[in-house]
């Protein structure tokens, strides 16, 4: 597990759109001052890690993707990915805790604003995280003359939220203290796991993007 130790900063207006607040709304100033107060002190409350191992792919058959010694991932989206790519970084990352019990505790007081805003910074600051991890990975396969795909999670398009499950297992016991429970979900809440590929450039590895080709237009997870 590796802590990371730079403050990740959130921009008060990603918080604000994040509770419905968007450019054409106008919050009022008791909620913008609340805002930039969280904003100003979260890093006191969240402990960023994260923790990974590369796999090499063994092989890709129909929607199946094996790697490492027993893992087989299961998605035709995916499977599309790593027939060009050789390795896949699997990883999982939390930013902890601390953060959500606090989110708790305000709301079973009664201050649902206040909760609200800390849950808006907690979700915020995971998926910038998770981006500056995969920034870290990059730059890791650049210093090899490789290149990256962007990062999948277990949930995004057709690979399902079980292979959850597959995800921990290629951890082992190092997975950044997130748990699995057994329906599937991460805790610490405020947690990413997924994969990313590596492999030689020219194969378009980096410009993957099932995105492009998929009707669902009213996907959360849609990416330009």
């Amino acid at each position: 597990m590796i802590t990371v130790n730079n403050p990740i900063q959130l921009e008060k207006e990603r918080v604000l759109d994040r509770i419905g607040y968007g450019q054409a709304a106008n919050p009022s100033p008791r909620v913008v001052s609340l805002v930039e107060d969280y904003v100003e002190h979260y890093h006191d409350f969240i402990v960023p890690s994260y923790s990974f191992v590369v796999k090499p792919i063994l092989q890709v058959k129909g929607r199946f993707t094996d790697i490492g010694m027993s893992h087989r991932l299961e998605s035709a989206v995916l499977a599309r990915l790593m027939e060009r790519c050789d390795h896949v970084v699997v990883f999982a990352l939390t930013i902890g805790d601390y953060l959500e019990q606090i989110g708790a505790q305000l709301s079973q007081n009664g201050l649902v604003l206040q909760a609200t805003v800390l849950d808006a910074i907690g979700s915020g600051v995971v998926e910038k995280f998770a981006a500056i991890f995969q920034d870290t990975v990059k730059e890791m396969a650049f210093e090899h003359g490789l290149v990256t795909s962007r990062r999948f999670s277990p949930g995004y398009c057709d690979w399902d939220i079980s292979q959850q499950a597959i995800v921990f297992e290629a951890l082992g016991n190092d997975t950044a203290g997130v748990e699995l429970t057994e329906n599937m979900l991460m805790m610490p809440r405020k947690s990413v796991s997924g994969i990313i590929g590596i492999g030689r450039p020219g194969k378009d590895i980096e410009k993957y993007n099932p995105c492009i080709t998929c009707g669902k237009r009213d996907c959360p997870g849609r990416r330009k």
